[in-house]
């Protein structure tokens, strides 16, 4: 039994009644079944037909979905499937299940299942293939995929047809109003990181004290600032450290673009690399690491540790009269950031130069202000991510609930015939 299954038991399950009887089902991971029902191989219940080749630029426009292992790539003219169907990952997000209640183009590095092939509930087999643990059917081999006779092999719990009925119609309505809930969490989440962003910019820009004199900055898109605060070229208070790698990368921890969680400046290194190829330039503790590639200009980081970095990643030391905390924050100001966006350059990884970046500006109020702002931001930020952190932390269960309520659906050990009724 899951974990996410051995809580649900514990606590949500216990509304819900189990079946009259049960049987062995000669399965050792599924244990008992329901006595009406049979454990059988998944080959029993359905096959598993191939998807066809489709070239994106083979595709014809027209208002069929294509599908590919993650679900929806494209549309196109024609079908190659009836509807309802399923669509699972061959290659790619191999064993993921996706459901369609049209009809779609199933490409060639997909399975698909429709009423031509099972006499299941479609609806039901959905749920009972997310279930099924095929992202484990795979054999060893360069490009990982799902193997349709390892799926073959794979145990599902059969339910005669009405109950298949009965427990697609509980799941939908019951997965309907967790997912619900989870994109209202989703939402608070947004709203928590818009009013974190709304604070940090108006701390960098106007100040603390709501009262003090303003005048125009002469940087559009800085506009008002305090009038004693001074507008500075980046360059000049923050110089680029790209010259010269004055860390031993043998010895120093390497720090990526994937190793700097957005908005918020953390560093998590628990990823670290066996080996790093792509080493370019180092840092030191007090360094601001600056992520200069899109959609990662809102990285930014201040380690307080000597390391070696990315060259997506530019290394900016503050001179003593600029505070690393107030300088992250003022790198972290959405109107910069949206600035600098308009500025970056190719097409395939857009980037901003070294050069603007340490040629844009800054508003620098005297060191002490600096360090009074910075210390507001930390702490209002930091309510802020742990709500976040609280949020998230709720939509999680959410999630581990989803999973264990259709894992005990779809292998009896609830029975929801009467919750359906009802």
């Amino acid at each position: 039994m899951s974990e996410a299954l051995a809580k649900l038991r514990a606590e949500p399950l216990r509304r819900f009644k189990p079946y009259p009887a049960y049987k062995d089902s000669g399965v050792e991971w599924l244990g008992e079944i329901p006595a009406g029902w049979e454990a059988v191989k998944l080959k029993r219940v359905c096959t598993l037909a191939y998807g066809d080749s489709l070239a994106s630029e083979s595709r014809v426009e027209g208002e069929i979905d294509v599908f590919g292992s993650n679900g929806a790539v494209g549309t196109h003219d024609r079908a190659n499937t009836v509807a309802p169907c399923l669509v699972v990952g061959r290659k790619g997000s191999f064993g993921k299940v996706n459901y369609s209640p049209r009809p779609v183009f199933a490409i060639d590095t997909t399975f698909f299942v429709d009423s031509r092939f099972t006499r299941a509930d479609i609806r039901w087999l959905y749920y009972a293939l997310s279930d099924a643990r095929l992202d484990s059917a795979t054999k060893d081999s360069a490009i990982p995929g799902l193997d349709r006779e390892d799926a073959y092999a794979k145990h599902l719990c059969l339910p005669p047809e009405p109950e298949q009925r009965a427990i697609a119609a509980f799941l939908d309505r019951e997965t309907a109003r967790i997912d619900a809930l989870v994109a209202k969490k989703e939402r608070l989440i947004e709203l928590l990181q818009e009013k974190r962003t709304a604070l940090i910019t108006r701390a960098v820009t106007k100040g603390l004290d709501p009262t003090v004199p303003m005048k125009d900055s002469g940087v559009e898109w800085l506009g008002e600032i305090p009038a004693h605060w001074e507008v500075k070229r980046l360059r000049y208070v923050a110089p680029a450290r790209i010259s010269k790698l004055d860390v031993k990368p043998d010895d120093a921890v390497y720090v990526g673009l994937e190793h700097v969680e957005s908005c918020t400046g953390r560093l998590l290194l628990d990823n670290q690399p066996e080996t790093v190829d792509s080493v370019v330039g180092s840092f030191r503790a007090g360094d601001v690491l600056f992520g200069k590639l899109r959609p990662y200009l809102a990285k930014v980081a201040r380690p307080d540790f000597d390391g070696v970095c990315t060259s997506e990643i530019l290394p900016l030391r503050p001179v003593a009269e600029c505070s690393q905390s107030f300088l992250i924050y003022a790198l972290l100001n959405a109107p910069y950031i949206h600035w600098l966006d308009s500025l970056t350059y190719g097409t395939k990884m857009p980037r901003v130069s070294p050069d603007q970046v340490v040629g844009s500006f800054v508003g620098l109020p005297p060191e002490p202000e600096q360090r009074a702002i910075a210390a507001f931001l930390d702490r209002e930020t930091a309510r802020i991510d742990a709500l976040v952190a609280k949020v998230r932390e709720a939509i999680e269960r959410l999630k581990e609930l989803r999973t264990a309520l259709i894992s005990a659906a779809v292998t009896g050990k609830i029975d929801v015939r009467e919750e359906v009724a009802a």
